[in-house]
């Protein structure tokens, strides 16, 4: 059997025609439909014939029909269940693909990996909605799932924001959460031209390599995310009255004022001008508050 590989706008217009598939505003569903994007997206996840493969929102099957040609093995999650008996036909010629139809934040991705690759790091891949960007990487990383990369197509703006360091207006809890945990790296700029349908902004590849070893030392991460939270909630204001005003924490204001100066800045400074490193001794100092 002739494999049709998807990514162009004639074959992709085919599969959906001789479905009657509509696209659903609800999932965000955005198909490449160019080729050199999704070839590019692979080469650049660096996926191998060892690697166990995560696509999230495989969609018509485009970028997994290349996937399956490059790993060992891939396991695609895919929401919308008219999007099924297509998977079915564009994925026929694949015995390495298991198609799983529930929403990724559903799925235990641990178990997944484990059953899959031996618990070994795996690779995601994803062109993810929008709208649900935020969860998925977060959900990702907070699960302590083993993970060597993710490789994912994203709004360009929310990649931006994923690169960006302090004193700049996209860098913020976001910024700070993917740099904990991971190397960003915007990999690829699209255009709205490469979808079906055409989306109304531009997008981005990023990819974000997991570090082994967390780039800063800190007691209680949780606590330092708290402390993220609570100073970009109100980002006019300075990081002083953020951290007095979070309900999620509960330390005097002459706490906060000693925490801030044992940082060596002005009292005025704004959370959004802190380091990485900074909010980590933020958070190690009241955690060491705590402990006395």
């Amino acid at each position: 059997m002739e494999r049709k590989h998807l990514g162009n706008p004639t074959n992709t217009r085919e599969i959906i025609d001789k479905y009657g598939f509509a696209f659903q505003k609800r999932f965000g569903q955005n198909f490449l439909i160019d080729g050199n994007v999704v070839e590019k997206i692979v080469r650049e996840a660096g996926v191998t014939k060892d690697d166990f493969v995560l696509e999230i929102g495989p969609g018509i099957g485009t970028m997994t029909q290349l996937l399956c040609e490059n790993a060992r093995e891939v396991a695609a999650v895919e929401i919308d269940t008219n999007l099924i008996p297509i998977l079915k036909e564009t994925l026929a010629g694949y015995d390495n693909v298991t198609v799983i139809n529930e929403d990724i934040l559903k799925v235990d991705i641990g178990a997944l990996a484990q059953e899959k690759n031996a618990g070994r790091p795996i690779k995601v891949v994803a062109n993810l909605p929008y709208y649900i960007t935020t969860p998925i990487i977060m959900g990702l990383f907070e699960s302590h799932v083993p993970i060597d990369s993710i490789t994912i197509m994203v709004q360009k703006e929310v990649a931006d924001r994923m690169q960006v360091g302090p004193g700049t207006k996209d860098y913020g809890a976001l910024s700070l959460a993917v740099q904990y945990y991971a190397k960003p790296e915007i990999v690829l700029n699209v255009p709205p031209t490469c979808f079906m349908p055409r989306p109304n902004v531009g997008s981005a590849v990023i990819r974000l390599k997991k570090y082994e070893k967390c780039p800063v030392n800190v007691d209680n991460p949780e606590l330092m995310f708290r402390l993220i939270r609570a100073s970009f909630n109100q980002r006019r204001k300075t990081l002083a009255n953020g951290l007095s005003n979070s309900p999620e924490l509960h330390y005097t204001k002459e706490e906060i004022a000693s925490a801030i100066e044992s940082l060596g800045v002005s009292s005025s400074i704004r959370g959004e001008a802190l380091t990485l490193e900074q909010f980590a001794e933020l958070s190690n100092y009241f955690t060491g508050l705590e402990s006395k």
